[in-house]
């Protein structure tokens, strides 16, 4: 399936709950997410029918979000559930790994394929403070039982914060360096919570390859652009959605946990996907992709997202 643009559309961010364990500063309210019914979220039914509608017009690729997709209850169900559509090759997870150790083997014997892991310090009180309630040590536990499970590829996660973790950038390097991991830094984006922030707190990818200039450019995975240096086990890479938009490239949608197809992470653009089975399933997916726009208009410290969500309501 293309979009008006002739983008090649193959992978869903599905969101699973908008709920989360931890109440990251720059996500998530410091209060938690306001009590929804029930029936808000959709069934696990109704999300494996618009990943089956999503694959017949070529979605090849899922990630499963949220908020803390870990926190929704029989998530490891859902994966089964999502491995078996066919035409699906790849079930991923985002998670911030907090409770991961006790299901990273259920999760793999259920066919995730890999995981991304949040984690925005190495430092166990910064760490407290940006989650406002989490501990790294869980983060560590989880992290552990993903690779005792048998999980490949993992990656980390880092948003770049100036002034809040920004020293540790070659913290983070380090490890891409020890070992084969890919340690992926993020640039803020001006939305939700973090959308008032000052500008000082968005800082550019460009600012890793000033720290650590050794770092030579190694292609391209995904919306990351990879970097190495001699000796290194693993790869660092760069996600610059504000600073080099990669809006041309974008192969992208993104489904709500209440069931909203977002055309794009910053776009207020909608199309409800709730209640809908069949053909008008995929055609309402087939107009979301065909909402797709241009490019985001993202400019910190003068333009926000246009989208009325936060993060953690789009799914991270």
């Amino acid at each position: 399936m293309r979009d008006t643009l002739g983008r090649d559309i193959s992978y869903l961010r599905l969101s699973v709950t908008d709920k989360c364990n931890c109440r990251c500063v720059y996500c998530m309210p410091a209060a938690g997410v306001p009590t929804r019914a029930h029936r808000d979220p959709l069934t696990f039914e109704e999300l494996t029918d618009i990943v089956a509608a999503a694959a017949t017009l070529g979605v090849r690729k899922v990630r499963v979000t949220g908020g803390e997709p870990l926190a929704r209850r029989g998530v490891v169900d859902l994966v089964r559930m999502l491995s078996e559509v066919p035409g699906i090759d790849e079930v991923d997870m985002t998670t911030n790994a907090t409770m991961l150790a006790p299901v990273a083997a259920d999760l793999r014997a259920a066919g995730l394929t890999r995981l991304n892991v949040s984690l925005d310090t190495l430092r166990p009180e910064r760490y407290r403070a940006i989650t406002r309630t989490g501990e790294l040590a869980d983060a560590l536990a989880g992290f552990r039982a993903a690779r005792e499970a048998g999980f490949t590829n993992t990656k980390i996660n880092c948003v770049l914060m100036g002034g809040v973790n920004d020293d540790e950038i070659a913290d983070f390097v380090d490890i891409a360096r020890r070992e084969p991991i890919e340690v992926r830094f993020i640039e803020l984006m001006p939305m939700g919570e973090c959308a008032r922030w000052p500008r000082e707190r968005f800082v550019a990818g460009e600012e890793v390859l000033e720290r650590v200039p050794e770092l030579a450019r190694m292609g391209a995975g995904g919306v990351a652009e990879l970097y190495a240096a001699p000796g290194f086990a693993g790869r660092v890479g760069l996600i610059r959605a504000v600073s080099h938009k990669f809006c041309s490239g974008c192969d992208r949608i993104r489904v709500t946990a209440d069931g909203r197809l977002k055309p794009c992470l910053h776009s207020a653009a909608e199309v409800s996907l709730r209640g809908l089975a069949g053909p008008a399933l995929a055609e309402a997916i087939r107009a979301g992709i065909a909402a797709k726009p241009a490019h985001h208009n993202l400019a910190p410290g003068v333009r926000a997202s246009d989208t009325p969500r936060d993060m953690f309501e789009i799914g991270g």
